[in-house]
Order: C-alpha cells, then structure tokens, then sequence
C-alpha cells in the first residue's frame, strides 16, 4: 500500500482535457472534466454512447489514441501526476498500481495464446526475474479467485473454449493479478446476460471488499450503478455535468440530463405506460451549440440557456450541477418537463 494520507483522494482528475486535431481544428473528447475518487471506493461515471466516457479512462490510463493528447489539466494518482509522466514510469504503474477491464474480453485477450499464459505475461511485466512456476501458481490462484471452476486446467485453455462471463473473469483475474489500488471497469457487463453480469459485478463488490481497491466504473446502465457505486458522475459532450453521492442522483437529480437518462430506465417500483425519451442526440465534435451544450434537448430550456455554458456549482454537500437553472425547484415548467420532474 501507499505511504499517503488515507484520507487523501488516491484519484484526483482537474481540469483534464483531451483533444484530437482535426482539418477544422482541434476537438475536445473530454473538456475540463474535475473528479476525484477516494480509496476504497467506488465512482460509477454514466451518459450516452459518445460522451467522453471512455476517452476519460483512456487519458487517465496514458492510453490515448494517437493523434490525440492532453491538451490541459492533471491526472494525481497518489501524488504524482500521471499526465506529465514518462513513458517509462507510466508503464511502471499501468497494470501494477491502475488496472483497467475492457467491456469486450474477446478483442482484448490475444486468441494465439492461453489464458493462463496472457496472466503469467501480465505480470512478467512488472517482476522480469520471476520464475515461471511462481507466476504460473499466482494465475491459477488469481483464475479461483474469479470464482473459475477448475482453474489448474482452464489455465491452459484459449480465449475461445471459455464462455463470455468466464473470458470476462480472466480478463478481470489478468487486472487484479498485481493487487492494484484502482480499476477502471470500462463497461464490464455490457456484452453479457443478466444472470453474468449480477455474478460479476458481485465478484467485484466481494473483491473490493476484501483489497479495498477503488473502482471507477464506466457505463450506461443506470441500474449498474445504483447497486455498484457510492458517488456518480454524469457526462455530457465532454464535460461532467452532475456529481453527487449515488442516492442523491437518483433521489434529488439537479440536471435535466440526469433526469432524462433516470426518466428513461425502466423500475419495478413504477407502473409508466411508457418510457421517457430524451429528444435529439449528442452534437457531433466540433458543431457544439452555443451556451450549455445540453439546451437544444432540454424541456427546461430558456434563452438564458444559450448565453454561456454553465461551470458545475455546488448545490449542497458533494452534490454540483452545471445548470444555470438549478436547484430543480426553480426549473421552468413546461408540459414537458413536468413528466420529468
């Protein structure tokens, strides 16, 4: 473990922008996003398909696509900040200290090779002079404690003898096999049954439970969330837009973004004819709107909402909202919104 305060955020993202360039400029895939996650936690990060999700874990993980870069901000891991870092000591970190889960294991894992032998290189990585017999005992130990049955002989299976759940697993065995401090789950259950994915998202409850590993996790899935995480964060093109503990989102929501996504998801405690829609979709990069980015689908919206693109405001305690509108008891009601709100 780390010498550091525990009381101290082990992540602590500020300002972070990440850019590509394009003909007609360059595009921000994430644009001045500030989170912080506390050791032992879990942050669940949630919005549609295209808002910067994913291109958030990739700049944390030192992992974004050339021609992209950070353009701006920091990225503290336990004091050091990983976006200033040389390649060399990134290398040293990604895998050992910050692990991360890709929503697809098939694409992930090489098919050429068993699985054990992807886990014994994944730690070959950070202890070169470890013998074989070792590394290989430390992979079964890590397969059984993904709850893999017979795992000596799935050892040396291929990617392809294994079910989806039991790849994910491996693939999840390979992020835990050097106990690191925080897993990046990057839509870890998406491609899996209901049944899989309550048992691996259990599995990482239990895990983290017993390392008291922080986790940020990255998905659509609001249901997900409600029974994984202990703080969320909302995006929207590139920008966070709501940040509160997990209870507050889902019972005092301060964006409207926020309550189109939970108006949309369906619950057994709710009889609705219909399920909400959030009208329209994410401007493509480059063709923002002017002023909050969220207005032209908003049933809020007022032409106050056009003049600037709102920074996130505390509202209360560990919950902010970048709505110029908010809290929600003040929003403009219209036909509309009242089914929201």
């Amino acid at each position: 473990m780390n010498s550091r305060s525990s009381s101290s955020p082990l992540l602590s993202i500020e300002g972070l922008r990440t850019v590509f360039p394009t003909d007609a400029g360059e595009l921000a895939a994430v644009d001045g996003v500030d989170l912080t996650v506390q050791r032992g936690q879990t942050l669940g990060i949630v919005g549609e398909s295209g808002c910067g999700k994913s291109m958030l874990s990739l700049s944390v993980m030192g992992l974004v696509p050339p021609p992209g870069r950070i353009a701006a901000g920091r990225v503290v891991f336990d004091g050091e900040d990983l976006a200033a870092l040389p390649p060399g000591r990134m290398r040293e970190l990604r895998g050992k200290r910050i692990a991360m889960v890709f929503q697809e294991p098939m694409t992930s894992l090489n098919p050429v090779y068993t699985v054990g032998f992807q886990i014994v290189e994944a730690m070959r990585a950070h202890e070169p002079g470890a013998p074989f017999a070792a590394l290989k005992s430390r992979a079964i130990a890590a397969l059984e404690r993904v709850r893999i049955t017979g795992a000596a002989q799935r050892f040396n299976d291929y990617p392809h003898q294994l079910s989806g759940g039991m790849r994910q697993r491996v693939m999840i065995a390979m992020a835990l096999a050097c106990s690191p401090d925080l897993l990046i789950a990057d839509e870890p259950t998406t491609a899996l049954d209901v049944t899989v994915q309550a048992q691996v998202l259990d599995l990482l409850r239990d895990i983290q439970r017993d390392t008291h590993m922080a986790i940020v996790l990255i998905t659509h899935d609001l249901g997900v969330v409600a029974g994984m995480a202990d703080e969320v964060a909302v995006m929207y093109a590139g920008r966070v837009v709501e940040r509160a503990p997990v209870a507050d989102i889902f019972d005092d929501p301060q964006h409207p973004y926020t309550l189109g996504l939970l108006g949309s998801m369906p619950r057994i405690d709710e009889n609705r004819e219909r399920l909400l829609v959030i009208e329209g979709s994410l401007p493509p990069p480059g063709t923002l709107p002017a002023g909050c980015r969220f207005h032209p689908r908003c049933v809020f919206g007022t032409p106050e909402c056009t003049l600037q693109d709102p920074a996130l405001r505390l509202l209360a305690p560990g919950h902010a909202a970048a709505c110029i509108h908010a809290p929600i008891e003040s929003f403009v009601a219209t036909p509309a919104a009242q089914d929201l709100a």
